[in-house]
This record gives structure tokens, sequence and C-alpha cells, in this order.
């Protein structure tokens, strides 16, 4: 398979793997993991519609419901949960934090909102300069944590939407 920017590195995929479920093979067998995770990886990165996922991901619709299921299912959370706790056993992430008014800002209503128009944004996908040296535990914990919270926002929308009916 071809690596695009934004896949799964080696390091991480042999991190993630022991995690995934396995198919219970009464629906068949799934598409591989690594391509599907790859795609939603990129969906949540960009932005991108579902239907709009490069041909290297596989079928979109089969990226698209992989993703459903699982954040239906609470795999996702699970994910999260397994790979932050085996990155803490190894040592690798540091749960000592420190807020202060440098790092958490007041809401732009609170002193005065801005008078001078806000920075260009960087190109979607970008790798921040504080994350390129993670290590491959960091970054999958820190790109579980952008799915995971994507996952929550849906939930908290549809929980505020209408049912729908037919």
């Amino acid at each position: 398979m071809n690596m695009g920017r934004g896949d799964l590195s080696d390091a991480e995929w042999e991190r993630l793997r022991p995690f995934l479920p396995v198919s219970n093979r009464r629906c068949g067998r799934w598409r591989d993991h690594r391509q599907v995770i790859d795609g939603i990886l990129h969906r949540v990165r960009t932005g991108v519609q579902w239907r709009d996922l490069p041909e290297r991901f596989g079928p979109w619709k089969t990226v698209y419901e992989r993703h459903r299921q699982w954040s239906a299912d609470g795999t996702w959370e699970r994910l999260l949960q397994q790979v932050q706790a085996e990155a803490d056993a190894a040592g690798e992430i540091d749960w000592d934090i420190s807020v202060d008014s440098t790092i958490v800002r007041a809401h732009q209503h609170a002193a005065g909102a801005r008078t001078d128009p806000p920075p260009p944004p960087s190109s979607k996908g970008d790798v921040p300069a504080e994350h390129q040296n993670e290590t491959p535990w960091q970054s999958l914990v820190a790109r579980l944590a952008e799915v995971v919270l994507e996952v929550r926002a849906w939930a908290v929308r549809a929980a505020g939407s209408r049912p729908n009916s037919t």
C-alpha cells in the first residue's frame, strides 16, 4: 500500500494492532483495519466528505460504516484508553499539567475582542511543530484523541437533534 502523509507509521500500527477488534467471521472478512483507520484519520484531519475519500483507503462507505460502528459501540473510546494505558506503562505520557492564563485564554467577550484580523490558517493536515518529535505512542494517543473528540461531538449533536421520521 502506498503510504500518504498522515497515515499511520509502521511503529504506530504495531502499537495499535493488538487492541483492534477481530472479525467474528459471521459477517465475512473485514477490510484491512490499517487501510480503513488511515481513511478515518485522513477524514478527521482534513474534514473531507466521506464520499470524497481518496480511493487508496478503499470504498468510502466501508470506511464510513466502520467509523460509525466503532463510534456507536465504544470501540474508539476503548482503543484510546488501552493505548493511553500502554503509553503510560512505557513512561511516555506525562500526566502533570500546568494551566495558567498563558495557556487558557478568556473568551473574547471577557476583556474586549481582538481588533486586528487573525493570522491566515495554515493548510489542513500540517503537523504543528510541537508534535513533530513525538514518539509513536504519543503520536498514536494524539491521533486517537482526535477521533474520539469527533465522535463525542457527533454524540452531542445527535442528542440535540430531533428524531428523524420516515
